[in-house]
């Protein structure tokens, strides 16, 4: 019979998964990759970890003891690999198994994984000796365009009078990024250079980006893929997917302003995406479903490949997300990060099922290890967008930080810090960790 690993009941001997406000209790266990960093180097291997506390569990280190004996061949070699390829390519059936067992060897009252107490403490290591590593070998990255509001915020901008192209209702727009400029957060973000536009009738220069942004977005993990040719419906779209992180795909507003037509984005996205340390499961995000966003009634009804009874049900996720930016001038202050937007995941006009659905509608095979992320999550109020370009109207009204410096956009020496976390009454309060960059100036 299946565990409610979810059980707001459960406790764990770890005493960190009960500090107040931790993002991992023993309800969360969520993946991700790290080197274990030993004196005067970061050069030890990668292994596959899950968070606990403040704590991180090696499962390379404890798939090498009795712990995990009874569990397929597959899944043990999956916890040995430095990737979450292997792990995020096994059956649900294998990864629940794996999931209550690693529950069961946390929780405080289990008698019976007494014996193997040892072995797991032996495995746990603080947080703050592991370097983050982008959780997976990512084969390819899509960007979708999900919030009608970032849309319609943005499309103001340039058309006032018809913010959102007809298609918008109709189709999740998405293109395709760059996988190997995503990193892991803490990375360093190199201002980036590129064409910008001249005054009326001139040529363009090539220069820094004087108008460097974030954006506030989620991303899915592809567990398993689909056949070449063979699209996924609706309704099984879920079972493709592994687990969700937090995005930040930076963005050159103005280089992306000269270059989008007829194309779209290239080079104003594809120098940096970072991505957050962690990957929280759907498992552990169970709790947190909700409806799909309840469209107003005079909008189109998605087409029938878009349209699943339990998509429409509980294809959202109750995900709320927080922006904040520190200056140089406030870490040298000792001052709290400025927060800068929340939102909430469960505003999007597309599911993560429909992504999937649409993506892989023409026959495109998706892959293990495949990011698609959402797009600029913003929500219906101000205090919800999800990058400067909204907030600033494009530059044309700054935000006044708190103490009293200002931006446009992103200057150097700023740190964007992402937050996520899920919380309700009657299920343990989850999150996702940091996603976190600074920016340095151009080389």
């Amino acid at each position: 019979m299946a565990v409610n690993t979810c059980d707001p009941a459960l406790r764990s001997w770890v005493k960190s998964a009960h500090a107040a406000g931790t993002d991992f209790p023993i309800q969360n266990l969520p993946y991700g990759v790290g080197r274990v960093l030993v004196p005067e180097t970061t050069q030890a291997g990668a292994d596959v970890m899950v968070a606990i506390g403040d704590q991180a569990l090696s499962l390379r280190r404890l798939a090498a003891t009795a712990a995990l004996d009874g569990l397929d061949d597959g899944v043990k070699q999956a916890c040995r690999e430095i990737t979450l390829n292997a792990l995020m390519s096994l059956s649900k059936e294998q990864l629940r198994m794996l999931r209550e067992r690693i529950s069961a060897l946390l929780e405080e009252a289990r008698v019976e994984t007494m014996p193997h107490r040892a072995a797991v403490e032996a495995a746990l290591l603080p947080q703050s000796s592991v370097f983050p590593m982008v959780p997976a070998a990512i084969g390819d990255y899509t960007d979708f365009y999900a919030s009608i509001f970032h849309a319609t915020n943005v499309g103001k901008l340039f058309r006032p009078d018809n913010p959102l192209l007809p298609n918008y209702k109709y189709v999740p727009i998405g293109y395709h990024g760059r996988a190997s400029s995503i990193v892991p957060s803490a990375t360093s973000i190199l201002r980036p250079k590129g064409q910008l536009a001249g005054a009326q009738g001139t040529a363009p220069s090539f220069a820094p980006t004087r108008m460097l942004d974030y954006e506030l977005e989620v991303g899915a993990f592809v567990g398993h893929g689909n056949g070449f040719g063979h699209p996924v419906p609706i309704d099984e779209a879920r079972e493709h997917l592994f687990g969700l992180c937090l995005v930040n795909d930076w963005s050159a507003r103005d280089i992306q302003s000269w270059e989008y037509q007829p194309l779209g984005p290239f080079l104003s996205k594809s120098f940096a995406t970072t991505v957050s340390p962690w990957v929280v499961t759907l498992d552990a995000l169970e709790p947190f479903r909700v409806s799909a966003y309840e469209r107003p009634s005079e909008d189109p009804a998605s087409l029938p490949y878009l349209n699943g009874e339990d998509d429409q049900r509980r294809g959202g996720f109750d995900v709320r997300l927080e922006v904040l930016v520190e200056t140089p001038r406030m870490r040298d202050a000792g001052e709290a990060p400025f927060l800068l937007s929340r939102s909430n995941l469960r505003e999007l006009y597309w599911t993560p099922g429909q992504m999937v659905a649409h993506h892989t509608s023409n026959g495109c095979n998706l892959r293990t290890g495949d990011l698609l992320a959402t797009g600029t999550v913003s929500g219906s109020e101000t205090t919800a967008r999800g990058c400067l370009l909204e907030i600033t109207a494009r530059g044309a009204q700054p935000v006044v930080l708190r103490n009293g410096e200002s931006r446009k956009f992103l200057e150097d020496g700023d740190t964007v810090i992402l937050r996520g976390y899920c919380e309700r009454a009657g299920a343990a309060r989850i999150g996702f960790g940091e996603c976190r960059g600074t920016v340095e100036p151009a080389r």
